[in-house]
């Protein structure tokens, strides 16, 4: 299995998540915490996409499916290039009552940042996994190393929105 291949189905792996989760919920479950301060489904999806988006693109020197798109306009969010990193209880919320309004525009734009994904990721030589392409960091930040994160960071927010889903459908 060569690089290409095993970074498409890791990303595929997520968006089959993603696909599991979304459809079918209502906008208060795709809200709904768990505890006051817990992240929704809504804000996990979009936060794991908004990550991809934006790693994606700065990997391979590409613009953002958000911004290409006019995505913070279709959600009826603020301009902003944010990903959720280090966001307050009530920026979750902020983005969740968007987002939760919207649970087919959610999974669309997914499905648009998995489609970019997979046609950057699919053309992946090994040689170009070892390409720095973050130098904020020591060491600097490899593309093998931020793909791994990506699918990483992905992977644990689906998962994270699985489970709440679980719960929420369980208890009702």
């Amino acid at each position: 299995m060569s690089a290409a291949e095993l970074l498409t189905d890791a990303f595929g792996r997520i968006r089959e998540t993603v696909l599991a989760v979304v459809p079918g919920l209502t906008t208060a479950q795709l809200s709904q915490r768990l505890d006051p301060d817990a992240n929704t489904i809504g804000w996990l999806v979009w936060h794991l996409t908004r990550v991809q988006d934006d790693h994606i693109a700065g990997s391979f020197g590409v613009s953002q499916v958000w911004t290409d798109g006019g995505w913070a306009a279709r959600f009826g969010l603020p301009d902003t290039s944010e990903i959720g990193y280090g966001h307050t209880s009530a920026q979750v919320a902020a983005v969740t009552e968007k987002v939760a309004a919207a649970p087919d525009l959610l999974t669309e734009y997914h499905e648009a940042v998995q489609a970019e994904t997979v046609r950057h990721v699919s053309a992946v030589k090994d040689a170009d996994l070892s390409r720095v392409v973050d130098r904020n960091w020591d060491p600097p930040v490899t593309l093998g190393v931020r793909l791994v994160s990506v699918v990483n960071d992905g992977t644990q927010h689906a998962g994270q929105a699985a489970f709440i889903r679980g719960v929420l459908l369980r208890a009702d």
